[in-house]
């Protein structure tokens, strides 16, 4: 039985600790014994199954008190403890500080380091410190995972040569809802309430399809990430007086029996990696609209006009004209809400943890 380690900052309810949960459940399912190694416990996370072992491995109170040099080092001799003890096969790192923590956690160990990049590169990996420790670090992970072309091409030649794209596994929840036999006047989104995903030109784009369509709203869900987007948008509606047709309807995890009635899913990302929200919506058959936003993760999806519509990023305008013709063109939604639940062949749960495992037995042989 092979030991697998996923390392990542914690499992608080987010698009990379979904895939982590989802990934560790479906390892420990199919025979690895799992461990899922995290810095520190948040107020709302996803609960990995009881054959998952969850281990701290962050600061203890002590630790605490240093400096945030210190700190740093001290996360990485942690883990570095951990891993000696534990002997895992392979470790896998998702996102930037645990990717950055394993490289540095497992000189000299000859424990292989597999790396899953999630955020938009452009954007997440261009400090000063990313151009030393990518490097320096980087060629030392055995394996690495891209969601999108996009992604790969940020990095060099040569990790994009022991890399592989692998897209999200879409919860198998979202697999076997049924069609709704009638769709709401109800446009739709769900994510993170956060400065990058621009929920902020949503309504603006919205408050234009109003105009043309007073009978549609808008519903939003998602939870406050405490960037002050979320008052914003609270503030935005009341001054704007559309408390009766834009809702804020907070987190959920019931989303798809929320959603799947909806008229259609609008996506307005500035930045995104591979949207877990977009390929749910999809998923559950509905017409979606998505900024085509760097680093490809909505056009990875979508081909524009079969299975969704693209807009340009930050482009409220036309984003309501997406809105509006799927809402005027019922045959069209139809189309694009068919072809959109294609998805579903591609991305389903065991498919995509298939792909993983394989990836991890070719990287421990």
């Amino acid at each position: 039985m092979k030991k697998v380690v996923f390392h990542i900052n914690s499992l608080e309810q987010g698009g990379a600790e979904r895939v982590v949960t989802t990934l560790a459940n479906r390892f420990a399912k199919d025979g690895y014994e799992v461990v899922i190694a995290t810095e520190w416990f948040a107020e709302n996370e996803f609960v990995p199954d009881k054959s998952v072992k969850r281990v701290h491995v962050g600061l203890s109170e002590e630790q605490e008190k240093a400096g945030r040099k210190r700190q740093f080092f001290l996360r990485i001799a942690n883990l570095r403890k951990f891993l000696k003890k534990e002997k895992p096969d392979i470790v896998i790192a998702f996102a930037k500080k645990a990717i950055y923590r394993a490289l540095m956690a497992t000189f000299f160990l000859r424990i292989p380091v597999l790396i899953s990049v999630r955020a938009n590169p452009y954007t997440a990996y261009v400090s000063k410190a990313d151009k030393i420790l990518i490097p320096l670090l980087f060629g030392r992970a055995k394996g690495c995972v891209f969601q999108t072309q996009g992604a790969k091409e940020f990095f060099s030649p040569k990790i994009g040569r022991k890399s592989k794209i692998i897209l999200n596994p879409i919860n198998e929840k979202y697999l076997h809802e049924e069609p709704a036999p009638k769709r709401r006047k109800t446009v739709v989104h769900s994510g993170r309430i956060n400065g990058a995903k621009n929920q902020i030109m949503l309504l603006n784009a919205f408050l234009l399809v109003h105009e043309k369509h007073p009978d549609y709203d808008l519903e939003i869900y998602g939870g406050d990430s405490g960037d002050g987007i979320f008052q914003k948008l609270e503030n935005f509606i009341r001054k704007q007086g559309a408390g009766e047709y834009i809702r804020l309807m907070g987190a959920s995890d019931n989303l798809n029996k929320q959603l799947k009635d909806a008229a259609l899913f609008a996506f307005s990302s500035d930045r995104e990696g591979l949207p877990n929200s977009l390929m749910e919506a999809m998923a559950l058959g509905l017409p979606v609209v998505a900024t085509d936003c760097p680093c490809g993760g909505p056009a990875t999806l979508i081909q524009d006009g079969e299975n969704g519509l693209l807009t340009p990023v930050k482009d409220a305008k036309a984003m309501a004209a997406a809105m509006s013709r799927i809402i005027e063109d019922p045959a069209l939604a139809k189309k694009l809400g068919a072809n959109a639940g294609k998805i579903r062949e591609v991305a389903s749960e065991e498919k995509i943890c298939k792909m993983w495992e394989e990836y991890v037995e070719e990287l421990t042989k």
